[in-house]
């Protein structure tokens, strides 16, 4: 059997595939645990600068969960939590992996692949993208673990709007939420995930992390501590720094090389 995920490198950069186009990316709990090791596989991996997570084909980013497989994995409460534990841990694997990850959308991107696409630090989406949770429509919540990425990214009332009106939406209401940081013509989210993916690369390695670290640790309201403040400075002793420093004063690009 193919797999339900996959992995593709190019250099420094890693693509993570959804693929189950029979069911449009549909994840179940298979593919959920699949993509959590991998993610965590890839966040060791420290000759990679960047993660772009996309569909196999254009026609979905993923369409949720596979409802055809709730009567064997959520048929009730214990196979519930089991089921919510292995979608947040691989949504937490997204969201901790050191390096950047990119989420190229096309076609329909609803439900848990919506709430994939959340845990991402960047997206991107074609004009065409559908978007939406209309989970309201199977009687059935969205775990806290899963509401909280998308209130972090959205804020709550665009949260309410998305659960309690279930609508599919389009592109440009997604931006306008937050949910996207660009639009691109039907086609060319990879294209422009990948232009991005560059443009992350050419920076120090250390930085992106760094900087990745920071944003997710600010949603958290506990107080930083002094040890967290004092990373904020890390990077100045750094060779990388001193590299960025020398090439901009000598007005050359910087080789940066993760040390």
């Amino acid at each position: 059997m193919q797999e339900s995920v996959l992995v593709e490198r190019e250099g420094m950069v890693a693509q993570v595939v959804l693929n189950r186009p029979e069911r449009l990316n549909a994840l179940d709990l298979a593919a959920w645990r699949r993509l959590g090791a991998l993610m965590e596989e890839l966040d060791g991996d420290r000759d990679l600068r960047c993660i772009i997570m996309r569909g196999v084909d254009s026609r979905a980013f993923a369409a949720g969960a596979d409802i055809s497989a709730f009567a064997r994995e959520r048929a009730d409460v214990a196979q519930a939590r089991i089921y919510g534990r292995t979608v947040h841990a691989a949504m937490e694997a997204v969201m901790r992996c050191c390096h950047p990850v990119v989420a190229a959308i096309e076609g329909v991107c609803v439900g848990g692949g919506l709430e994939l696409a959340c845990a991402c630090d960047l997206r991107i989406a074609g004009r065409s993208a559908r978007f939406g949770v209309p989970i309201k429509k199977l009687g059935l919540t969205m775990a806290y673990g899963e509401l909280k990425v998308l209130m972090d990214l959205v804020g709550p009332a665009n949260a309410a709007e998305i659960l309690l009106e279930g609508r599919i939406f389009g592109a440009e209401r997604a931006r306008e939420m937050g949910l996207l940081n660009r639009i691109v013509e039907d086609g060319g989210a990879l294209a422009e995930a990948r232009a991005t993916a560059e443009r992350i690369t050419e920076g120090a390695p250390l930085v992106a992390r760094w900087h990745k670290k920071f944003i997710r640790r600010l949603l958290d309201p506990t107080p930083l501590t002094e040890e967290e403040r004092e990373e904020g400075f890390a990077s100045l002793g750094t060779a990388d720094y001193r590299r960025g420093v020398e090439a901009f004063l000598a007005k050359r690009r910087p080789e940066f090389r993760g040390d």
